[in-house]
């Protein structure tokens, strides 16, 4: 049989593909944890910078990291999370501060 001679055949019918709807990627959230020697100036700047929040969102996520000792920076698929958590370490270790981050499902 050639190439132009072959069908998919089921009793005269057309066979239809079952729909498969895209997944939406699981989000988790980068979360800032307090300690009590990182300045709230820097944890505003890298909020600004590496999750791209307004100055008075940031001051916000900063607020709440202080007073409640975690804030929710952003929620992203797993890869930026990961990405931005580790960008966030990088920063502080640089900067001498020990400002932490952790990851947790959505």
């Amino acid at each position: 049989m050639c190439v132009g001679e072959r069908q998919d055949k089921a009793d005269g019918a057309v066979k239809e593909r079952p729909e498969t709807k895209p997944e939406d990627p699981t989000l988790y959230k980068v979360v800032l944890l307090n300690d009590d020697y990182t300045p709230m100036q820097f944890v505003v700047d890298v909020v600004e910078s590496v999750f791209q929040k307004s100055p008075a969102e940031a001051y916000r996520i900063m607020m709440q990291v202080h007073l409640n000792g975690r804030g929710i920076a952003g929620v992203y698929p797993w890869e930026v999370a990961e990405t931005k958590a580790s960008v966030v370490t990088v920063l502080a270790t640089e900067a001498g501060h020990p400002l932490r981050t952790t990851i947790e499902e959505a």
